[in-house]
């Protein structure tokens, strides 16, 4: 098997009208980073292909100073429907809001997923990113993240924002009623649950930590 892994962006820009939103970059640019750096070749796509809009509230001086190579997956990502899920070791679905518009019940992202769980490989996703796994079913017809334990995006941080009124489902608990176990750490904070083949952060301090819990179960592999 190829040494890649597919990662999840959005194309959604706005999430009512009055709200800019789309990819959370660090969300993407953290991730990447670590994956290239132990020798993962990086692939993004997106529902719609093309390229990415970004949040403009998710630009930083924290992020890496050298973006170029850690960049050019998203200049042009590939359509989800022309994605060949068998090339890829492990997914990785990054956040921002613009993830709450486009994922959930998407048919193609649902086919991706389902081929990762079924093959029993890794699963990654931040933040916002597990709106990817709402509505999602798995081969026998069972919610994709029942009884596993995850986190994401909790209902405190979202009401932090102020965007707890403008989203369409507050994400956890959309993925509790899908029969997840929502583990969630302090507001903001550093926090990965890693209930195998899943590996998810909770918000963008995650994204670092994320990937590298993934990396390490992409070794036992």
């Amino acid at each position: 098997m190829d040494q890649k892994i597919l990662m999840i962006v959005t194309n959604a820009d706005q999430l009512d009208g009055k709200h800019e939103t789309g990819l959370w970059l660090q969300e993407f640019v953290e991730p990447a980073t670590e994956f290239q750096e132990a020798g993962y070749e990086v692939v993004a796509a997106s529902p719609k292909g093309g390229r990415p809009p970004i949040d403009p509230n998710s630009y930083s001086n924290r992020l890496p100073k050298v973006w170029d190579g850690v960049m050019k997956p998203i200049d042009k990502t590939v359509p989800l429907a022309e994605v060949d899920p068998t090339e890829f070791s492990g997914i990785f679905l990054c956040g921002g809001h613009g993830t709450m518009v486009d994922f959930p019940e998407n048919d193609e992202l649902e086919e991706l997923l389902r081929h990762f769980l079924t093959e029993g490989k890794v699963i990654g996703a931040v933040c916002h990113g597990p709106a990817g796994f709402v509505g999602v079913e798995d081969h026998n017809g069972q919610p994709l993240v029942e009884g596993k334990t995850i986190t994401g995006f909790t209902n405190e941080e979202e009401k932090e924002t102020g965007l707890d009124s403008v989203v369409s489902f507050m994400l956890e608990d959309r993925l509790k009623e899908a029969g997840a176990e929502f583990d969630s750490g302090d507001a903001f904070s550093d926090h990965v649950v890693s209930d195998d083949p899943f590996v998810t952060g909770q918000n963008p301090q995650s994204s670092l930590s994320t990937a590298q819990k993934m990396l390490e179960l992409l070794k036992n592999r």
